[in-house]
This record gives C-alpha cells, structure tokens and sequence, in this order.
C-alpha cells in the first residue's frame, strides 16, 4: 500500500509546480490567465493527477474569468508538461483557487477585533514578550 505523502510523490509535485508555471507564464497566451501564480501542487499517490492550486490577481473576478480561461488551456498546459516531464503517464491537471490567503486574513482580523475588544494592542503584547534592558545579562 503506497503512502500518500511519498518522497516521489513530493518531488514530482514540486516539479509540476515549477514548470506548469513557467508554462503559464511564457507560453499561454491567453489573456484570462495573464497574472496566475501558482502557489501550491498536491500528487496523488499513484501520479495519475495533480491538483494545482493557484490565486490571481483579480481574485473577485477569478470563478467567472480566469477559472474559465484554466479550463480551456488544461489541455495545452498538460501537453506542455508531457514534453517536459520524463513520467510514464502525465497527470491530469485539476485547478483550484488557493484561499488559504484570504483565510489568513480573516484569521488576522478576528484576532485584531479580540485585541481591540480587550483593549490591548497587538505592539504592545509582542513588546511586552521582550527583556528589558536592564534584564539583559552581560549587556
């Protein structure tokens, strides 16, 4: 039974990233995919298909416009990768928005609506972590 979090299944994964975004980067000429990054690759454990998780620009406009323009070149971007990629079969390619961004600062607004709600800021609860100067030793 084959783990999921194999060393090759990281190692093709990473490589996947790298060269589906020098695909999309130089090679796509389509407009509705000019400012994709992509931020993260996951592998199956059998190599049979890669979900690429990748943010845009204009993330309000992504379901509607560059979500569309992904679909339409998964074909060429997987063909690209084939050349590329010395694997006996080339993954199928499944794009996902990444929100773990949008998830982070939600999480930073909740927890500066706590800091603000007990009166205390978040500068002086990281200078209070601090030593003094007069705590210093040797100093």
């Amino acid at each position: 039974m084959a783990k999921t979090n194999s060393s090759r299944a990281t190692r093709v994964a990473d490589q996947i990233r790298m060269e589906v975004a020098e695909i999309l980067s130089r090679k796509t000429k389509d407009p509705r995919i000019q400012f994709v990054t992509v931020t993260g690759v996951k592998m199956t454990a059998d190599l049979k298909i890669a979900r690429i998780y990748v943010t845009a620009l204009d993330q309000a406009h992504f379901d509607q416009v560059t979500g569309h323009g992904l679909k339409s070149a998964v074909g060429f971007i997987r063909t690209e990768l084939g050349r590329r990629l010395n694997l006996r079969y080339t993954p199928e390619l499944i794009f996902y928005r990444d929100t773990s961004a949008e998830y982070g600062n939600r999480i930073e607004k909740l927890l500066d609506s706590l800091h603000e709600d007990s009166g205390e800021s978040r500068g002086t609860e990281a200078s209070s972590l601090l030593p003094d100067k007069s705590e210093i030793v040797g100093g």
